[in-house]
């Protein structure tokens, strides 16, 4: 019935979905198998992608090749670039979507991938011989081979979903969980445990009281997450904020005795960094009213996301708290908040390709590594995939440094140092954010993805062209000067000293005051260079030149740190004999088996003077 496939991808949520579309851009025959395949690429929680150094991971998955930032732009109902009153390392791109729309897109787009199979079944093991997986087995009873597994099971290995006391298996509302895996792993030998993550009710729009809440626009001139040039809509929806206040925090608090969080019944930590709203006031009493953001999920439904509001309460507590919100005095309720806990594995198990240690050629992305965030899963998944396929072909297998990803980053952290609680990526993670931009992704790594095949010639060249433009805006500003009398008005308006001589325009431009659309008015040549230009390049120039000295000096730093990134460590090489190292860097260099001397230096309990030590005994 089914031929023996190079990957099979078990889960088709965001980090299954970019595994199957970049192993089969890649050339591999690739069979997604799902438990449901009406919920493909379902945005589970918040129907948004992007934020805070998550919109970096997206446009590093699109400048390499992958899906995420094309189907985000396809269905964008808000675009807004963050943090744009601090420097550009913060700057995040974030879009609220439409979340059928966005499951849709991701359907088609992977119905378009001629090397895509789909299979609707539940895999309950994997078929593994000589420590090596060579296919699944389904509830069916369904055998299927294949060349290499990628696992990513979300939220639904032995999901158990709670609301108030009440508790019931399942991997998201309305669906069943998967149960199997988890316990064959196990009995191989793999490490496994429980984490927690939760989301709000879902309310009727059309019940809400705008009025009383204040509005939220997205950007005027809209960004984009995707480099190529894919329609964007021409429209936006408005989201809202309103506050919670003292009267629903009170009536939040009856119904702690029936929290499954403070009763004990959820063993598994939560996300830090999303808290419930039962947890934010417990965790901080001291503030009188906390933030909800009214977020639309599509275009052409009512349906509300309360974001800000993610519970496990009972659900009459959940409704009784909600009316007392601003505008939501009359609310009516789709469908309760709840908490779900599943199983995990701890990723110190995993190499930096996310390959187990234990099984070749299983691979592991997504929650079961215990991160939380579409952006995060959908990264794993696409390295996941892309290193099935090279291990299938016998081809390089692709690590991704920290110096030149958020992504690297992100598996270098999982693998190197694990994780007890759900790991979500922060701009303060990354050592070279400033490097490291959404605006520079492209520039970073489409050269990989072209090297790889997922990039063509002309994406290539066109970024390319943006380095060779940005730069010729750069050497322009260098070479040409400006009359002191025609800047000095305009520097006055902007709060800055006044010029006592002629200047290059770089020097002007390197003023935080200064910003390079202000320079148009008073320079009418570099005003008819810009205008040869897209918003994006002149953008690029204009961070070159604020901030050259500044790359420069982080650039050193990553040179001299290469030094060590670069030296390499022989998988199989034996800690055990070096009796110089301490006890515990034995333990932990023989458990994670690092692949630089970089990586071993990050594991917690090697201490500085274990890597002098271990460079001495490498370098031989």
């Amino acid at each position: 019935m089914f031929k023996e496939y190079d990957v099979i991808v078990v889960g088709a949520g965001h980090a299954g979905c970019e595994a199957a579309a970049a192993a089969a851009n890649l050339g591999s025959s690739v069979l997604l198998i799902t438990m449901n395949m009406e919920t493909i690429a379902q945005m589970s929680c918040n129907p948004a992608m992007g934020g805070v150094a998550k919109g970096q991971i997206v446009r590093e998955i699109d400048a390499m090749g992958g899906y995420s930032g094309i189907i985000a732009d396809k269905t964008t109902l808000q675009f807004r670039m963050l943090n744009l009153s601090k420097g550009p390392a913060m700057w995040s791109p974030r879009a609220q979507n439409d979340r059928k729309r966005f499951a849709e897109e991701w359907r088609l787009a992977l119905e378009r991938t001629p090397n895509v199979d789909f299979w609707q079944d539940m895999v309950s093991s994997l078929i593994i011989k000589n420590e090596r997986v060579i296919g699944v087995k389904t509830s069916i009873g369904v055998e299927i081979k294949s060349k290499s597994v990628v696992l990513t099971n979300g939220t639904f290995l032995n999901g158990l979903i709670h609301i108030g006391e009440k508790k019931f298996g399942g991997g998201r509302t309305g669906e069943k969980a998967a149960t199997g895996i988890t316990e064959q792993l196990k009995e191989i030998g793999f490490e496994a445990g429980r984490m927690k993550t939760g989301t709000p009710p879902r309310v009727d729009g059309r019940s809400l009281n705008y009025s009383l809440m204040e509005e939220q626009w997205g950007d005027e001139n809209p960004g984009r997450f995707s480099y190529t040039n894919v329609a964007l809509p021409k429209e936006q929806r408005c989201c809202w904020i309103t506050y919670t206040n003292a009267n629903v925090h009170e009536t939040l608090k009856e119904g702690f005795e029936k929290s499954p969080m403070f009763t004990g019944r959820i063993k598994g930590l939560g996300p830090r960094y999303c808290p419930s709203i039962e947890d934010k006031i417990n965790r901080f009493a001291e503030r009188e009213r906390h933030q909800i953001f009214v977020e639309p999920e599509g275009w052409n439904t009512c349906e509300i996301y309360v974001n800000g509001f993610s519970t496990s309460l009972p659900e009459d507590v959940q409704y009784r708290a909600l009316i007392q919100i601003p505008g939501f005095e009359n609310a009516k309720m789709f469908r309760p908040g709840y908490a779900i806990e599943y199983d995990y594995f701890p990723p110190t198990q995993l190499t930096l390709t996310l390959e187990t240690k234990k099984i070749s050629h299983l691979f592991f992305a997504g929650q079961i590594n215990g991160t939380t965030g579409y952006e995060e899963a959908a990264s794993q998944g696409f390295i996941a995939g892309i290193n099935a396929h090279q291990k299938v072909h016998d081809k390089q297998e692709l690590i991704m440094k920290r110096s030149e990803s958020y992504i690297g980053v992100l598996i270098d952290d999982l693998v190197t140092k694990g994780t007890d609680e759900p790991y979500r990526m922060f701009t303060s993670r990354a050592e070279h954010r400033l490097l490291l931009r959404q605006d520079n992704a492209d520039i970073r790594l489409s050269p990989i993805g072209h090297q790889l095949g997922l990039i063509s010639d002309e994406r290539l060249d066109l970024v390319k062209q943006k380095v060779a433009n940005s730069d010729a805006i750069v050497a322009f500003s260098k070479k040409e000067g400006i009359d002191m009398s025609a800047a000095n008005d305009m520097l006055e308006n902007l709060g800055t000293s006044a010029l006592t001589q002629n200047v290059k325009l770089f020097s002007i431009l390197s003023r935080p005051q200064v910003g390079i659309q202000d320079l148009r008015q008073v320079s009418p040549a570099f005003n008819e260079l810009l205008n040869k230009y897209d918003k994006e390049t002149v953008e690029q120039a204009e961070i070159k030149i604020k901030y050259e000295s500044y790359f420069e000096k982080e650039q050193e730093i990553v040179n001299k740190m290469q030094k060590m990134e670069d030296k390499d460590i022989n998988p199989d090489f034996d800690y055990s004999q070096l009796i110089s190292l301490s006890k515990e860097a034995r333990e932990k260099l023989l458990k994670i088996k690092p692949r630089t001397l970089g990586q071993a230096s990050r594991i917690s309990g090697v201490s500085p003077s274990d890597i002098s030590v271990l460079m001495v005994h490498i370098s031989k």
